[in-house]
């Protein structure tokens, strides 16, 4: 038995009683969406046609200057996926439905039938279009759908186009006679364009190993659900399984075993593999804190490496273990490791992250180019680190990205260019905007899906009750309530000046976005998808359409949730062991299952 005894939003949110009809059941929530009744169905042999404004598909079938890809081939490949999509879902909707109802159109009905898309693109691509800033490139897209079956999608650009294909394909269920595909909808009129240019996931790879399918499964997921940034922490103190052909022992020592690393050639595929969906991947080596795994393959490298037992002393979780701050050798490794890797990342990201966060100043004390905790000493050591990796970003033609500590913390200068990657409060988000930088906002408290678990470090043998009951150190689990509550903004204020967490109006555009987390202490391919989806779906249509409505009232959970659980259902179907939203007593019935107020 389970009593509900209060629902910890119920003051916020606005909660009505009412049965949410499937038709609202897209994901994330377009700008603008209207739709009908009227019953449409898919031709087998439906065609795609497109164009774009004053250049022919043909002048398009060549390789950009990148030699990757062309928005001609990243459309093709779109509407490819699209088809199959459409052809291949097998989605029946019958948990959205009361018990036995007879919810579809009939199988025999006289069928009006939808042969073919035309698509628009308004503008030619530029050359940023394959690995854009934020906002570089317009995301923005129209599409109608009329009851007599004529489709039309424009967008300015390829990637306006994706996510528009995307949209497409979610307003159309497959019959239970398995006999044709319909969409109950019709007529359809969205007009979409996304809330924030930067709406990504970071993805610890280096604690758990998640093989190159496995990315680009996430990857695939993440377009669906109109995220753009994919960003990989490659490498941290557990280990390093990124191979780097001019220092080759990094991962032939620093991966968990042989073939747990990532191969130039499987990095590659993985950037384009996201290139082709509109998911720009990019990649996070972290320092100086977080790198003893370094210590494998260059042990003169590090401070305080692996010390046990007291290894909370010098670092976040072990194993311990700091690059140096005052050793020639330590330039001479970082000048081999960005003449590799900095070039062969730069033709599919914008952007690269050098880390930055949790460094512990107690490492220094073991550190024999240094000799000290004292921030005064270690400031202008990491200020010439950081400013050194930040020149070789540079000259990649890449943006640099750090974590707050190193603006906010360590108070160092940085750039005009960095991207600043908060995680502490939303008081940080503000704080980095004062200071003139961009920022994404991801706050632990909300959007780190790895919390909540319990402790992945085992209590020692002689003081268990101390740490009972082993929550982890963001307990409790962030659900998708939660997350759906909060956003780049949520806190910001533009009008009280002696708020921690006030922003000038004038400011507010350096606020990109932001990231969801999924850390992987207790995180595998095994349970990846349950743990992070459809929670990060929550996160996404806040970044994509916000959490309100057009005129500024919270959305209603109880439609959220409703259209949330369509599309998890619907991930599902495409192979995503996504977590469950409501159990299907309350998706069938009509009042739904909503808190009747605190007792």
């Amino acid at each position: 038995m389970f009593s509900l005894k209060f629902l910890s939003l119920c003051s916020f949110w606005l909660l009505v009683v009412l049965h949410i009809p499937s038709s609202s059941a897209l994901w994330p929530l377009p700008a603008s969406y209207e739709s009908g009744e009227g019953v449409i169905w898919i031709d087998r042999n439906l065609t795609f046609q497109y164009a774009i404004t004053n250049q022919s598909s043909s002048a398009l079938n060549g390789t950009s200057k990148l030699d990757i890809a062309s928005s001609y081939a990243i459309v093709q490949a779109a509407i490819q996926r699209a088809q199959e999509r459409l052809l291949n879902d097998t989605f029946v909707p019958w948990k959205f439905h009361p018990r036995h109802s007879d919810f579809e159109p009939a199988a025999n009905a006289t069928k009006i039938y939808i042969k073919n898309v035309a698509i628009q693109q308004n503008e030619t691509d530029s050359s940023a279009a394959l690995k854009p800033m934020a906002g570089e490139v317009s995301e923005n897209y129209t599409l109608s759908i009329s009851t007599s079956g004529n489709v039309a999608i424009t967008a300015i650009s390829s990637i306006g186009i994706l996510r528009a294909l995307d949209t497409f394909t979610q307003l159309f269920y497959q019959h239970s006679t398995n006999s044709a595909i319909y969409s109950p909808y019709a007529p359809v009129a969205i007009v979409d364009a996304p809330k924030f240019a930067h709406r990504g996931l970071s993805m610890d790879v280096a604690r758990n190993y998640y093989p190159p399918s496995f990315i680009m499964h996430t990857i695939d997921v993440l377009a669906w659900n109109k995220f753009n940034r994919l960003r990989l922490h490659a490498t941290d103190a557990q280990s390093w399984p990124i191979d780097i052909p001019a220092l080759p022992e990094l991962s032939t020592k620093g991966a968990y075993r042989k073939g747990l690393s990532y191969s130039p050639q499987q990095l590659a595929d993985i950037q384009e593999y996201g290139m082709y969906r509109g998911v720009e991947v990019y990649i996070e080596i972290d320092m100086p804190g977080h790198t003893s795994v370094i210590a494998l393959a260059y042990p003169e490298l590090i401070a305080a490496y692996n010390v046990q037992p007291n290894w909370s002393t010098y670092a976040a979780e072990p194993p311990s273990g700091s690059l140096k701050l005052n050793s020639s050798g330590v330039y001479d490794f970082l000048h081999t490791l960005w003449e590799d890797l900095l070039p062969r990342l730069a033709p599919y990201s914008a952007y690269f992250h050098t880390g930055g966060d949790e460094v512990n100043p107690n490492a220094y004390n073991l550190d024999d180019t240094v000799r000290s905790n004292q921030t005064s000493v270690l400031q202008p050591l990491i200020q010439t680190l950081v400013d050194y990796n930040h020149g070789y970003v540079r000259a990649a033609g890449m943006t640099p990205m750090v974590w707050e500590e190193m603006l906010l913390d360590w108070n160092l200068t940085l750039g005009s260019d960095v991207i600043v990657q908060s995680w502490l409060s939303d008081e940080s988000v503000a704080a980095t905007v004062r200071k003139g930088h961009k920022v994404l906002a991801g706050n632990y408290n909300y959007w780190y899906l790895d919390c909540g678990y319990g402790s992945w470090v085992d209590p020692p043998p002689s003081a268990t009750n101390p740490y009972y009951p082993y929550f982890d150190y963001c307990s409790p689990i962030k659900n998708w309530h939660l997350i759906y509550s909060h956003s780049p903004f949520a806190s910001i204020s533009t009008t009280n000046t002696s708020s921690p967490a006030y922003v000038p109006a004038s400011s507010l555009d350096l606020i990109l976005g932001g990231e969801v987390h999924i850390w992987s202490e207790k995180t595998d391919p095994v349970n990846f998808d349950s743990v992070v989806w459809p929670r990060a779906a929550a996160a996404a249509e806040v970044l994509w359409s916000g959490n309100q409505d057009a005129n500024g009232r919270n959305r209603s959970l109880v439609e959220v949730g409703r259209r949330l659980g369509v599309w998890r259902e619907r991930m599902v179907e495409r192979g995503v062991g996504a977590g469950v939203v409501q159990m299907v007593w309350c998706t069938q019935d009509e009042r739904g299952c909503v808190a009747n107020g605190l007792e």
